[in-house]
């Protein structure tokens, strides 16, 4: 697995979502309940950008329909998303904020 520097972890403020795109793909970072979560910034419903939302409880809240998605599996948490989208591994490096985006075959 290969890890880039997404941010500094000095920059995330909690609950507040950061937009930074790796490698072509779109993330949203999180900070929230003592973690850092990496997943993809598009939400599968209706394509627009995660990172826009509100987080709460450990999920993400698509702004415009109101589709919840765990930042841990990437798993809808209700209607109108039905599909889920991809999470990224995370990894905390002093102040830095590695993510991998990439699929080992």
């Amino acid at each position: 697995m290969t890890y880039v520097r997404a941010a500094a972890l000095s920059e995330l403020e909690e609950d507040t979502p950061k937009r930074v795109e790796l490698d072509g793909t779109p993330i949203s970072l999180v900070r929230t309940e003592g973690e850092v979560f990496a997943i993809n910034d598009i939400c599968s419903h209706a394509n627009v950008s995660l990172s826009e939302g509100e987080v709460e409880d450990c999920s993400i809240e698509c702004w415009l329909h109101g589709s919840s998605f765990d930042l841990r599996t990437g798993k809808p948490n209700g209607l109108p998303a039905t599909r889920p989208v991809p999470v990224y591994p995370v990894k905390i490096e002093g102040d830095d904020v590695l993510v991998s985006v990439t699929q080992e075959s």
